[in-house]
């Protein structure tokens, strides 16, 4: 006999072993364009790795100090903000999604992320954007027997869209030689809309078809408070050694939840009315998320950051509902930039600057108890607008990463298989920094 959790899990071990088995004519992509792991807990989870800047390096930054880009990243480096900074990202995805049997290929694009960050003081800075912290977009179907009737199929059809998103004010402080603290509160907020629609298929049968839908909506809103450190330590006449950590603080998200059930006719028509099941308030708990970052730099053209996480998804509760068993989760980062000489006048190209660095993440869902990773490899430049002073300036950046999510490996369920996302991602950032507030000489 199963329990409720075990069943739970074989429940969403079909839906991503069939993700990629697509009706005809493919699918639409939204949002991430399909990713069957956005199912599970929250979506796919944003676990803090910044913007086009950390993308180009693996994710990685956290200790990594930078007066160009706004280092929401770690709100203790926003100290290191030196002008005024406005700072905006594109994001495009395209992805080929498959299992042991099937697949498909989907891509998207969506603005990335907005900021902005000012120096208040020598010893002061603050940042305030906006930008995704999950996203759920996936489609999926399933073709199972019904016991008892041999000529008789169930067919089931998983769709699910929306997000979460954060608005958000930080602030860096220093508070002694080389060591600066910060602070980040965020307005998180979203909606996610999930529906699972079921039709009894029977073989040589010539019946209209009735399919019978559930719906889930949920509305999010809340807040949730994060905060960083960072240390730098001169070693020799140019090396510096950089230490960053951040915490986010595990908290609940409330949010209101409304389940409904209606049926339809083949072509859509709604039978009778939906009828509302549940209609209430509860919440999910985003678990804690603790990161580590270390950075050598010559404070003058070039830095190597290793950097790692870790996620308590084993305490992922929403609604007080029985899903999917998910496990505590690790990633780590390396990565670096080189800029070959910022202060050229002659060769542009050697002040421009090249990333790149790679990574490795453990996925939450653990189908039989064995581990899913994502491996990733992700390169990146900035390019200064020949214009660019000391007093305002403006860079275009570019970053790419591509990666490999979980496996095709057989499941216990006969005639199924893990999921597999091959995906690349890219992202086109501006920055435009300005310095402000200047006090003006009279001559």
């Amino acid at each position: 006999m199963l329990t409720n959790k075990e069943m739970a899990c074989k429940g969403l071990g079909l839906v991503l072993a069939s993700a990629a088995v697509l009706l005809a004519g493919g699918v639409q992509a939204q949002g991430l364009g399909n990713s069957p792991y956005s199912r599970i807990g929250l979506g796919e989870f944003n676990g803090n790795t910044g913007g086009v800047r950390q993308m180009g390096m693996g994710g990685v930054g956290l200790a990594a100090p930078n007066a160009v880009n706004v280092n929401e990243l770690n709100p203790a480096m926003l100290y290191y903000t030196s002008r005024t900074t406005f700072e905006a990202g594109y994001s495009g995805q395209y992805k080929t999604v498959k299992n042991a049997s099937a697949s498909t290929r989907t891509g998207n694009g969506t603005l990335g992320y907005f900021a902005m960050s000012v120096p208040l003081s020598t010893r002061w800075g603050a940042a305030v954007g906006l930008k995704p912290l999950s996203a759920v977009d996936y489609e999926a179907n399933t073709l199972q027997a019904v016991v008892g009737d041999p000529n008789a199929q169930s067919l089931k059809q998983y769709k699910g869209t929306g997000g979460v998103s954060e608005a958000y004010l930080g602030q860096g402080v220093r508070i002694a030689k080389n060591l600066t603290v910060g602070l980040t509160a965020s307005y998180v907020f979203g909606v996610v809309d999930e529906t699972t629609g079921t039709t009894l298929v029977i073989a040589n049968s010539t019946a209209a078809q009735e399919q019978s839908i559930e719906r889930q909506h949920t509305r999010y809103s809340d807040f949730a408070f994060r905060a960083g450190t960072h240390y730098r330590h001169k070693l020799g006449k140019s090396l510096n050694l950089n230490l960053g950590g951040v915490y986010s603080f595990g908290h609940k998200l409330n949010g209101q939840q409304t389940n409904t059930q209606e049926r339809q006719n083949a072509d859509g028509t709604l039978i009778g009315t939906a009828t509302t099941v549940s209609d209430g308030r509860g919440s999910t708990y985003v678990p804690t998320l603790a990161q580590a970052g270390i950075t050598l730099d010559n404070d003058k053209n070039w830095s190597v950051s290793l950097d790692a996480a870790q996620q308590q998804w084993s305490k992922f509760n929403s609604f007080s509902t029985v899903g999917p068993a998910l496990n505590n989760t690790v990633r780590v980062g390396l990565g670096g930039e080189f800029a070959p000489d910022p202060g050229s006048v002659e060769h542009y190209f050697q002040r421009v600057t090249y990333r790149a660095g790679i990574s490795m993440a453990q996925l939450p869902y653990q189908p039989g108890g064995k581990m899913l990773y994502d491996r990733s490899v992700s390169w990146g430049f900035a390019f200064p607008l020949p214009t660019s002073s000391p007093l305002e300036a403006t860079t275009f950046s570019l970053a790419f990463t591509y990666g490999v999510r979980g496996n095709t490996d057989l499941l216990s369920v006969p005639g199924s298989s893990n999921v597999q996302e091959n995906y690349i991602r890219g992202q086109l950032g501006i920055t435009l920094n300005n310095r402000w507030f200047i006090k003006r000489r009279l001559q």
